[in-house]
């Protein structure tokens, strides 16, 4: 039954499905949530704003939705225009910080992609916090969980993956991963389907990431399989420790 729906379906269709899947197995939208979602510009963050209201007459829970974009001193290529449009369209008020990414460097330090993804991060919380939300939804799908996983295994020695819900022992927020059961290809397709992908940013500093390498030694010995792919993110839940879960 499922093969048959995904070989029949839309992208959109097939990424409303696991998304909703995603949120009813692993609890993360509850009743009342007032969830600020991290947008990018990017194709991942916007699919993830659009399914997710989306899924309002889906789920059957009253939950609030808002969206946070960080603008930085060193990449302006996200058109926010169009960002802006296309969550007004999808009933989610929109708002722009800026943060000087680069300008916090501190003398003879490089720019690099933990440096920024730590500033944002300090940011989303204080700012969802400040402003009452519970919860901070994150556009990581399957590729990313996997590829931080393996990258964290051969660069750190250490078994873990990103976790699909983490609740803050600090402050009163939890960050939740609707994507995770999505991979790439899929939003890309969707993206595509619902016509934003043309106007998705893409940060300069990611070009020759870690990332990126890693990503394509994972496409290398899986063949791309998404089955292999799926067969891996499901090892990382069914092993002696859930390395989705928050630590």
């Amino acid at each position: 039954m499922a093969d048959r729906f995904f070989r029949r379906a839309g992208s959109c269709e097939i990424v409303k499905k696991l998304a909703a899947k995603a949120v009813f197995e692993r609890g993360l939208i509850d009743e009342g949530d007032r969830i600020l979602i991290a947008v990018s510009g990017g194709k991942d963050s916007t699919t993830l704003a659009w399914v997710l209201s989306e899924l309002r007459p889906i789920l059957k829970k009253n939950y609030e939705l808002a969206a946070l974009h960080i603008s930085s001193d060193f990449c302006s290529c996200c058109k926010k225009s169009a960002l802006s449009k296309n969550l007004a369209g999808w009933d989610i008020p929109f708002t722009d910080l800026f943060v000087p990414v680069m300008g916090r460097l501190g003398e003879g330090r490089k720019m690099n992609c933990y440096w920024c993804s730590t500033q944002r991060r300090t940011e989303l919380l204080t700012y969802a916090v400040k402003n009452g939300f519970n919860k901070i939804a994150l556009g990581h799908h399957l590729d990313d969980i996997i590829e931080t996983f393996f990258m964290n295994m051969t660069a750190k020695g250490e078994l873990s993956a990103m976790p699909v819900i983490l609740a803050y022992r600090k402050y009163p927020v939890s960050l939740i991963r609707p994507l995770f059961y999505i991979e790439e290809k899929q939003i890309v397709s969707a993206a595509d389907e619902l016509g934003f992908s043309r106007s998705a940013c893409t940060c300069p500093w990611g070009v020759n990431s870690m990332r990126r390498d890693m990503r394509e030694k994972i496409n290398a010995f899986t063949g791309a399989s998404p089955a292999v792919k799926r067969r891996i993110l499901r090892s990382l839940s069914d092993g002696p420790r859930d390395l989705l879960e928050e630590p």
